[in-house]
């Protein structure tokens, strides 16, 4: 069976300094596993496609927890943006889920995964184009760095399968069983931000 390892924030030993930066990496590296799931076959397309999965789970979640947030309260219309990226997130999930349920030799599961693939890249460009933009534009090199940091805590602790519906610190909070978890996740990317 292949190695089921999935990178996560700062696998690839670069600098996490920037928060743009770091992201925009785990764009191309989800971009990398869609590739690697649609030329694959058998056992291979099946781990590649489980790999893929958790490295969404866990960047979704990060953005969730640090990114979002902090878009909806320091840019202009920051919260429709934020909106619009949750909504295009939890349709992803939801489409993920039923992906898992399939088999990824069944006949209907490339066609739906390339729909997955279409859907996720857009969210990826609206993200960079409406979030990272202006986040870098607008974010002194201290929080962008404080945000890398915050991103990799929140990786650290997310979990590693999608689930629809808890795109927020709020919902995530209602779920009982995961509000340690989740209170884990927020005193990590508070300590990682330097929040009290």
């Amino acid at each position: 069976m292949a190695d089921l390892q999935t990178p996560q924030a700062g696998d690839d030993r670069a600098p996490d300094t920037d928060v743009v930066a770091l992201l925009m990496r785990q764009h191309g590296d989800l971009r990398n596993l869609f590739d690697e799931v649609e030329a694959a076959t058998g056992d291979e397309r099946r781990d590649a496609f489980h790999r893929l999965v958790r490295l969404l789970a866990v960047h979704e979640t990060a953005e969730e927890e640090v990114v979002h947030p902090f878009a909806r309260r320091a840019l202009p219309g920051g919260a429709e943006v934020v909106e619009e990226r949750l909504a295009e997130e939890k349709a992803a999930k939801e489409s993920v889920l039923a992906l898992k349920d399939l088999d990824t030799g069944d006949p209907t599961f490339m066609p739906r995964f390339m729909k997955l693939r279409t859907d996720v890249q857009e969210h990826a460009r609206a993200e960079e184009r409406y979030e990272f933009t202006h986040i870098r534009r607008s974010t002194d090199v201290t929080t962008l760095a404080a945000m890398a940091k915050a991103v990799k805590a929140a990786e650290a602790l997310a979990p590693t399968r999608p689930h629809p519906g808890i795109e927020s610190g709020t919902a995530n909070m209602a779920l009982g069983p995961v509000v340690a978890l989740m209170a884990r996740t927020k005193d990590a990317v508070r300590e990682a931000m330097g929040e009290p």
